[in-house]
């Protein structure tokens, strides 16, 4: 929270009937704070402290959250709880080799408010080890070179081993991981056992440890607790920001939009609030959502405060990027989208649809309607491309030369014709309307076979005060109807 930033922050777990500080923020830590201090000391030293208890499961999906985002620069990663996970570095020569690697991670890190440093190294606990206890903010170990890099890091950076294996390294009066590397092995292996000798490969930057991929949740879900019970919006679009921030962040990395989405408003009293927000068109945009989502929320009425909320994507596809073109306002197309993603979340999905080109020749039956979703991830690329050629062809054909409002089904007209048969009004509207202009006939016929054959010759009929028309003279019974009207 901003109102949180630079401040001293304590995060606090029970042990043993007392509650001690567990990590720290960096404005704690130069008050004097360490981890380790039971609570009652660390207030009593900082009086501004601000404390809250720690909770694994959060961290966790808080870092895994990031995790994923970072999918966008990285094929897969390996989480190293609590604040560090390791990221397959075989794509960095996309990012401008493995220093590019890092800046776009830290970047990544950045745009989240975590700061982070990166190391690439072949061994897991070198890159981990210079990571947490190195002083450089960006660092690349060369293969074989290891141990080099590690000898000046405390035994500080062994803090995964058993803690008293590092206490017998101590009681030995050693200080750095150089000197422990500097040991004879059968030394160590003696005194230490099968510890001594796995401590010493570590030192030395012999580390065999397998990358092993962390497996990506099938639910893509985000929740967050508020500090304080939400009366107003605004509180509560701080949080939902937050949230749909880190939902849109994975959904990115997963190269995914959503489609649907559930919020569940936890109140207190007990109780909830669900909200589903249907998308006109899949995003993974949170700028889109977070809009969406207030414009819905401020209609609710709620009978108690909210005191958490969480964000559930019910339905994904692939992300259906689109390259933009000059003369593009993306602005616009985003005030659109949530105006038919309202409309979508309000009236259903069902309400809303676009026009499909049917395969006959019939004007009436030409098109049906077809609702906003996206194409089957299945279908594939070759699928996809005949579709797009097909519509375009018939874009080209029929599109052009169709109006863009057809009737459900043809209107009858009272027309006057001179002495030749040819148009020179028509009652449109209540009014009798003097054609200015007259292209065609253009003859329509088919379904031969059928009782209801058709054959008709039509027009484009431009009417004095109505604009241009498209008419019909039916060679069943001679008469005028109306087809519809162009734009």
């Amino acid at each position: 929270m901003p109102a949180l930033a630079g401040r001293p922050i304590a995060f606090v777990e029970e042990f043993k009937g007392q509650r001690r500080i567990l990590f720290a923020s960096s404005a704690a830590l130069a008050a004097g704070l360490r981890p380790g201090m039971t609570l009652a000391a660390a207030t009593a030293l900082v009086t501004t402290l601000r404390h809250f208890a720690y909770r694994p499961d959060v961290e966790r999906a808080a870092l895994m959250s990031l995790a994923e985002q970072l999918l966008l620069i990285a094929p897969a990663f390996q989480l190293c709880p609590p604040d560090g996970m390791w990221l397959d570095a075989s794509a960095a020569a996309l990012c401008d080799g493995e220093e590019g690697l890092c800046r776009r991670a830290l970047e990544i890190c950045a745009s989240r408010g975590c700061r982070a440093r990166a190391t690439v190294a072949s061994e897991a606990f070198t890159a981990r080890a210079l990571t947490r206890h190195g002083r450089k903010t960006i660092e690349v170990v060369l293969p074989r070179t290891g141990a080099r890099a590690l000898e000046a890091l405390p035994l500080d950076a062994l803090e995964h081993i058993d803690g008293s294996t590092v206490g017998i390294l101590r009681s030995f009066g050693l200080t750095s991981l150089g000197e422990v590397a500097s040991l004879p092995p059968g030394a160590l292996l003696v005194r230490m056992g099968a510890a001594g000798l796995l401590v010493h490969r570590l030192c030395r930057g012999e580390d065999d440890s397998a990358f092993v991929p962390t497996a990506l949740p099938e639910v893509l879900e985000e929740s967050i607790d508020l500090d304080w019970p939400a009366e107003s919006l605004e509180p509560l679009l701080f949080a939902l920001k937050t949230t749909l921030d880190r939902l849109c962040a994975r959904l990115a990395g997963r190269k995914r939009a959503a489609i649907r989405i559930t919020l569940t408003l936890k109140l207190d009293p007990p109780g909830e609030e669900r909200v589903c927000l249907i998308l006109a068109r899949p995003s993974a945009r949170s700028k889109l959502l977070l809009e969406l989502a207030r414009h819905r929320i401020a209609d609710l009425t709620l009978p108690n405060p909210i005191v958490a909320l969480k964000a559930t994507v019910d339905q994904f596809c692939e992300d259906p990027e689109t390259q933009l073109r000059l003369g593009d306002e993306p602005e616009g197309d985003a005030a659109l989208e949530v105006v038919l993603s309202r409309l979508s979340s309000v009236l259903g999905e069902d309400a809303l649809f676009c026009a499909q080109l049917q395969p006959v020749h019939r004007p009436e039956a030409a098109y049906a309607p077809k609702s906003f979703h996206p194409p089957a991830p299945e279908r594939g690329l070759l699928a996809d491309a005949e579709r797009s050629v097909r519509t375009i062809s018939q874009s080209d054909e029929v599109l052009v030369q169709r109006p863009s409002r057809l009737l459900e089904r043809p209107a009858s007209l009272a027309v006057d014709l001179d002495q030749e048969g040819d148009l020179r009004s028509a009652r449109l509207l209540g009014k009798h309307r003097k054609v200015l202009a007259v292209s065609g006939p253009e003859r329509v016929c088919g379904e031969w076979w059928a009782d209801a054959s058709y054959n008709r010759d039509y027009y484009r009929v431009y009417f004095e005060g109505f604009g241009p028309a498209w008419i019909f003279r039916d060679d069943r019974d001679g008469q005028f109807y109306l087809q519809g009207m162009f734009d």
